[in-house]
């Protein structure tokens, strides 16, 4: 979730001291990005995966504190619901068998964490909606005890002064309302970082954004949520109207809302933390004591604490990150738009494309953002979280064509020419695209399975919605420890 925060009342003064400071802090970056003062040897990529928790009846497990104690590893953390915990994955190049390493890694992890967590009686799940959840697991009593949840929770509503209301229009329709930002940790994400220079970095984010579509429709794992069928990845608008804190007049006025796509191309990584800081009030102005233009003047690399704090709280599906490592300061895309899961390797299969698709087109001699209106970027993003697998999608040169089309035909091809560009052994090159061209060809992703097996289940076993999701689950978790690639699983 981002920076650590303590509990806390803020006052006006609270919110115009962090205004100024963090302006501050944005005029020290534009100096450092002046200066070429960041690391740009030896780019790293690197993952994080959010797990769901659940009890041996498949229903939701509130023991994240009970579980990260006894896995005591602190490469796993704690997240927004009791149900939640994530895994933060060492970084690594990509160039040789790096993707067979974090593969081995991130298998070896969970392995000897779900051991410890079995314990207790308690199984981590890699999911994007955890089909069982009900809205009496999502409450403010079922927020994990870091207190910066319950002060993130606090400011969202003083800012919308009124009850979250949820509403998403699927094949079955979900109306409901909150009174916590609870329902937000439904939703549980990969995340693939990916350091660049800040002279490749909008290229490489544009890249990004272009594709995001593409990732959401070939990952789509989010079928289900409250007992309903709703989008192929219903993560993407629960995520948006969880985190919104604008009430129903302030979004006719236009307000920008917090979990956002964007609305243009960029030309540097300023314009990314501008917009956040020109279009955004702080939801948690702490401020740090460190004065960061005194620190850059000195020959220190500043925090810049507050500007990263603010950008914690700005969702953006592919966010920029400014970070510092063994103390020289470095930025990453953080591509946020795939919900965890079925399996690792379906999840390295995913990294491997986007890491591959979007260096081809990053380096491309004619930028595809050249050819294609951001809006459209748009509406494929929208198009694809809905219908998934199943999505029509406009690209330049060829129009409206099915999502799996574009892939084999056009994007298969430039993740091939990328991942060679990384240095991946073609061996593992081929093995990882190989994963998603049999995904498009078969048709087969998370969220298909999901709903296939329960229409099953509902249809041939005679179940009701609510067992029916539980078999789901248990037949989920059976073969995501096999990590068989999900095209390949059976419906039972």
């Amino acid at each position: 979730m981002g920076e650590e925060v303590g509990a806390r009342t803020f006052s006006r003064e609270d919110r115009a001291r962090y205004r100024e400071k963090v302006r501050r802090c944005l005029d020290v970056f534009a100096e450092m990005l002046r200066e070429s003062r960041f690391d740009v040897e030896r780019p790293m990529t690197g993952l994080e995966i959010e797990l769901n928790l659940v009890d041996d009846a498949s229903e939701p497990a509130m023991r994240n504190a009970d579980v990260l104690a006894a896995i005591a590893d602190p490469s796993f953390q704690t997240e927004l619901g009791q149900f939640n915990v994530e895994i933060n994955v060492a970084p690594r190049r990509l160039a040789g068998t790096g993707t067979a390493a974090f593969e081995e890694h991130v298998r070896a992890s969970l392995n000897a964490a779900e051991a410890k967590a079995r314990g207790i009686g308690a199984h981590m799940v890699m999911i994007g909606i955890l089909p069982t959840l009900r809205p009496e697991h999502l409450t403010a009593e079922t927020l994990s005890a870091n207190p910066r949840y319950a002060l993130l929770n606090e400011q969202v509503f003083a800012a919308r002064g009124e009850d979250l209301r949820i509403s998403i229009g699927g094949v079955e329709r979900l109306a409901v309302t909150a009174d916590t930002i609870t329902p937000e940790a439904a939703c549980t994400s990969t995340q693939f970082h990916l350091q660049v220079s800040p002279a490749q970095f909008a290229d490489h984010w544009n890249a990004a954004q272009a594709v995001a579509a593409i990732q959401v429709a070939l990952g789509a794992n989010s079928p289900l949520l409250f007992g309903r069928e709703l989008w192929r990845e219903t993560r993407i608008p629960l995520f948006q109207q969880a985190t919104d804190t604008r009430a129903e007049e302030i979004k006719a006025q236009g307000v920008r809302p917090r979990v956002w796509f964007g609305e243009r191309w960029i030309t540097t990584v300023f314009d990314l933390f501008e917009e956040n800081v020109r279009y955004f009030p702080a939801l948690l102005p702490v401020c740090d004591p460190e004065d960061p233009a005194e620190a850059l003047a000195r020959g220190d690399v500043p925090k810049l604490a507050e500007l990263r704090l603010h950008n914690g709280t700005v969702y953006r599906w592919n966010r920029p990150v400014y970070d510092v490592y063994k103390g020289r300061p470095h930025l990453r895309v953080e591509n946020r738009v795939l919900p965890a899961g079925p399996t690792v390797l379906d999840t390295i299969a995913n990294g491997a494309f986007y890491f591959g698709l979007v260096r081809a087109l990053a380096e491309s001699d004619r930028p595809l953002w050249s050819q294609m209106s951001f809006s459209a970027a748009e509406e494929n993003f929208n198009s694809c979280a809905r219908h998934g697998i199943d999505a029509q999608v406009f690209w330049p040169g060829l129009g409206y064509l099915p999502v799996t089309e574009l892939v084999l035909r056009r994007l298969l091809p430039l993740a091939h020419h990328g991942l060679d560009r990384w240095g991946l052994d073609p061996a593992e090159r081929d093995r990882l695209l190989g994963i998603i061209e049999q995904r498009c060809l078969t048709g087969r992703n998370g969220a298909t399975w999901q709903v296939g097996t329960l229409h099953r289940l509902e249809s041939a076993d005679h179940l009701d919605r609510p067992e029916a999701l539980r078999e789901v689950i248990r037949h989920y978790v059976e073969l995501m420890h096999s990590n068989r690639p999900v095209h390949e699983w059976p419906i039972p």
